[in-house]
């Protein structure tokens, strides 16, 4: 109804009353400029720009778009269209990994991800991402022409590292506890953003150990993955934290539920509730964002990259 108020999460509208002070000092004794990851023969510099990541599902059930890009000539018809809305990456997925969602075969999962990834490394140029947490699966999507791995689950089956290794792809480390199914019942922390940020350092090692090389790896802290709603916002506050990693940081907060539940809105509606996150972790440093609103997303961080990079006054 005209007028209504939208009814915010008893989290927020609790925090909402707070002005809580400003979290903490300037953290730019530890940022670097440039963060080089080498994907397939390129090497880019994710510290010149913040780097727009399109999502394509090819699912009947993901979350946000499930069934719409099921068809392979649609998914990839998506795909080409995120490219010349300035799409600088393409993350195909064939499973869901939403709260609660079930497993697929990996048979099934290769039928869907391997024919549009044919397509579109036949036709565009930009970098192709697996999101997949199965190595057989991976591995049949590197053959097809994509270059990195988005593993939700951070190599936990150790064959994935070398799968990532043995093709020379890039790869996303992102943080998650349990399963998508139970993954919500996994969201006890002391300190979520230590404790996130240990275990993707501690994930770098480990693929390091297995001879990816280190230059290869991105990191993600799983935003919606084992989190409460409080815990995502603080991990976005905090972004900057994983800087101290020294890889990319890659980010996803796109129409999330978290977003949803801030604003009283349903997954279609979440627009600008994702612009306002996007631009946040952006002006924060954050590397890649992973969005399904390509157009209006790479709209959004051309602005704060503008701001960002404006000239610092000179003071005296």
């Amino acid at each position: 109804m005209p007028g209504r108020e939208p009814k915010l999460s008893s989290w927020f509208a609790t925090a909402a009353r707070k002005v809580p002070p400003n979290p903490g000092p300037r953290y730019d004794w530890w940022v670097t400029d440039r963060i080089l990851w080498r994907v397939g023969d390129r090497v880019i510099d994710c510290g010149a720009r913040t780097h727009v990541m399109g999502v394509i599902n090819v699912t009947p059930d993901s979350f946000s778009d499930g069934g719409r890009f099921f068809d392979p000539d649609v998914a990839a018809a998506a795909g080409i269209r995120m490219i010349a809305e300035g799409a600088d990456f393409l993350d195909v997925g064939g499973e869901s990994t939403r709260p609660g969602s079930d497993s697929v075969s990996a048979e099934d999962e290769i039928d869907r991800v391997v024919p549009v990834i044919k397509r579109l490394s036949a036709e565009v140029e930009a970098p192709i991402s697996i999101d997949t947490r199965k190595p057989d699966v991976a591995r049949a999507a590197l053959d097809a022409g994509a270059v990195i791995v988005n593993d939700v689950t951070a190599g936990s089956d150790p064959k994935m590292f070398d799968v990532v290794q043995g093709a020379g792809a890039a790869m996303v480390l992102m943080h998650m506890r349990g399963e998508p199914k139970t993954m919500q019942q996994l969201t006890e922390y002391g300190d979520v953003v230590s404790e996130v940020r240990d275990y993707l350092t501690e994930r770098v090692e480990a693929a390091v150990a297995r001879g990816i090389d280190q230059d290869r790896l991105a990191i993600d802290p799983g935003l919606g993955f084992a989190k409460t709603e409080e815990q995502n916002y603080v991990l976005m506050r905090d972004i900057r934290e994983f800087l101290r990693v020294s890889r990319p940081v890659v980010v996803g907060p796109s129409r999330k539920s978290f977003i949803g539940k801030v604003l009283g809105t349903e997954v279609d509606e979440r627009l600008e509730g994702t612009a306002g996150a996007v631009a946040w972790m952006a002006g924060q440093g954050a590397h890649i964002v992973r969005v399904h609103d390509v157009k209006a997303m790479v709209r959004v961080v051309r602005v704060v990259d503008a701001i960002t990079r404006a000239p610092r006054r000179s003071i005296g």
